[in-house]
C-alpha cells in the first residue's frame, strides 16, 4: 500500500499530537493547560476508538472465516454470483 503525500494515518496524528504536547509543555497559563488537557483526553478517546474498531474487525473476520469453513461450497457459489453480477453491470456501463 502506497502512502500519498497528503494522506495521514491515526499513528501520524497521535505522534504529531504528542510532539505538540511536548513542545508546549513549558508554556504556562490556564487556557494552555486546559487545551492540553482536552487534546490529551481526545487522543486517549481516539486510541480507545481505534482499538475497539480493530477488535470488531478481527471478530468479523473470524466469524467470516468460520462461516466459509463451515459452508465452503455455498461461499464459492455466492462469490461467483456476486462476481458475475459485478462483471455484468461493469460491462453494461462501459458500452
Amino acid at each position: 500500500m502506497t502512502k500519498h503525500k497528503n494522506e495521514i494515518t491515526v499513528g501520524d496524528l497521535a505522534e504529531d499530537t504528542r510532539a505538540l504536547l511536548s513542545a508546549t509543555a513549558h508554556v504556562a497559563g490556564e487556557e494552555v493547560a486546559a487545551a492540553r488537557e482536552r487534546v490529551t483526553s481526545a487522543l486517549e478517546a481516539a486510541k480507545d476508538t481505534v482499538i475497539a474498531a480493530k477488535d470488531k474487525a478481527v471478530a468479523g473476520a473470524k466469524a467470516t472465516d468460520k462461516a466459509i469453513r463451515t459452508h465452503p461450497y455455498q461461499a464459492i457459489g455466492i462469490a461467483f454470483g456476486v462476481g458475475a453480477l459485478v462483471g455484468f453491470f461493469l460491462s453494461r456501463r462501459s458500452k
